[in-house]
């Protein structure tokens, strides 16, 4: 039993959906890297010199004490993480876009099906013409 469902696991269709998986996770790291320190600062650069990421708007302010330790943070919504998260989908899907028609490109075209030979009725009926001749 246990090899049966070793053999069930380990087919080929398993481990390319994991290694899918993995890379689309390594990927997904890199298009957040390449937005976050590429994309955005020359987005920010041409909107005026701001910095999307920081953002925000603050809806309680952090309270400190005497010391200037943060007794209670900030509550604040973050609009300009959520722009970059936004960035990031566009070009994760135009990337994703790419790749799919790339590879529909190297994918062989359908061969039609060879034309299949007379079906029965037709011999029947060439036998029952030939007969009567």
């Amino acid at each position: 039993m246990l090899k049966e469902f070793k053999n069930f696991i380990m087919t080929g269709n398993v481990i390319d959906f994991a290694v899918a998986v993995i890379m689309a996770g390594a990927v997904g790291l890199v298009v957040n890297g390449f937005v976050n320190d590429i994309v955005m600062p020359i987005v920010g650069n041409f909107a005026g010199g701001m910095d999307f990421a920081s953002m925000k708007h603050v809806l309680s302010p952090a309270v400190m004490d005497a010391d200037g330790n943060v007794t209670t943070p900030e509550n604040a919504i973050r609009y300009g993480a959520w722009i970059n998260t936004i960035i990031n989908l566009l070009i994760v899907g135009l990337v994703m876009f790419m790749i799919v028609k790339a590879y529909n490109k190297t994918k062989k075209p359908a061969e039609p099906e060879a034309p299949a030979g007379p079906s029965e009725i037709d011999l029947l009926t060439e036998i029952r013409d030939s007969l009567k001749k």
